[in-house]
């Protein structure tokens, strides 16, 4: 049963990750995006992972656990890296969520702000996507 689930989560990953279309602002500037919280867009089992992000260093919940790490923008070409990740040690009833968050996180490297929306890519691979919010 865990190998189907993980099956299924790996499967809904891969299928909304989208390459990114021609005119792309992928690699161009992009507006500020320190001192903003974020919400995942996308509909998961549990609570719903958040970037928290400030000058240097990011932070929220990855669906069951806090997370926090070293954080690096650019606005000038939409540099994103996250570095030293580390989070709470909850055991949670379903973790996939928070163990694919966390992976597709650490591999970022750009982000582009469309229409309010945070896109988050590696390459020109949409990892993520996350709507604005104020707790």
């Amino acid at each position: 049963m865990k190998k189907v689930l993980l099956f299924a989560l790996l499967f809904v990953l891969v299928v909304s990750c989208n390459v990114l279309p021609s005119g792309s602002k992928v690699g161009s500037k992009q507006v500020a995006i320190s001192s903003t919280q974020w919400q995942l867009a996308d509909q998961v089992k549990g609570k719903t992972p958040t970037l928290i992000l400030e000058q240097d260093r990011i932070s929220g919940n990855a669906g069951c656990n806090n997370y926090f790490g070293t954080l690096s923008l650019n606005a000038s070409n939409g540099g994103f890296s996250v570095t030293r990740i580390g989070s709470t040690k909850m055991a949670c009833e379903d973790m996939m969520t928070e163990t694919n968050f966390l992976q597709a996180l650490s591999q970022v490297d750009t982000y582009v702000v469309n229409q309010g929306v945070l896109e988050l890519y590696k390459g020109n691979l949409l990892l993520m996507k996350f709507n604005r919010f104020t707790p």
